[in-house]
């Protein structure tokens, strides 16, 4: 279900200015748009590479996708692991994802509606994905409960 308009205005501007370019896509617009987004996806820093994966698997997932926090001067980021050439409509969600939340408070992970991946992915057809990609911002927002118990 859509938010409403009011709800809108309250979500944080980097959420909003994401889902309000993205409600205004055509289909193959979207579909260029995730293209050229699955390219931006950072790749994950070194300092994550030799920690057990297990704790950061999203297993909801069909693909083996890898999440982890960093939490620094009271700012969330996120990184992933993946292979995005096998999995570019996963990397480019994440990338859309990172791109409203990273360097943000842990308040803004938290303010991402329900609807988030339904309405970057709508109308393309990738309705099997939906668990997957609604179980990442579920992670996301896990790690930013946890970040806010940690800081106070």
């Amino acid at each position: 279900m859509p938010e409403s308009p009011e709800a809108t205005h309250q979500l944080p501007p980097s959420i909003d200015r994401a889902l309000t370019y993205f409600r205004k896509l055509s289909r193959e617009d979207k579909m260029q748009a995730l293209v050229q987004y699955s390219k931006k996806l950072e790749p994950l820093p070194e300092r994550f590479k030799a920690l057990d994966r297990t704790p950061f698997t999203v297993p909801e997932c069909q693909t083996r996708v890898d999440v982890f926090p960093e939490m620094r001067d009271g700012k969330l980021s996120f990184y992933a692991d993946l292979d995005p050439r096998r999995s570019p409509t996963i990397a480019a969600f994440l990338a859309i994802l990172f791109g409203a939340v990273n360097d943000q408070p842990p308040s803004t992970t938290l303010s991402i509606p329900n609807d988030f991946a339904r309405t970057v992915m709508e109308s393309i057809g990738l309705g099997a994905r939906e668990v997957g990609l609604n179980a990442m911002v579920e992670r996301l927002k896990r790690y930013a409960r946890e970040a806010m118990r940690s800081t106070s």
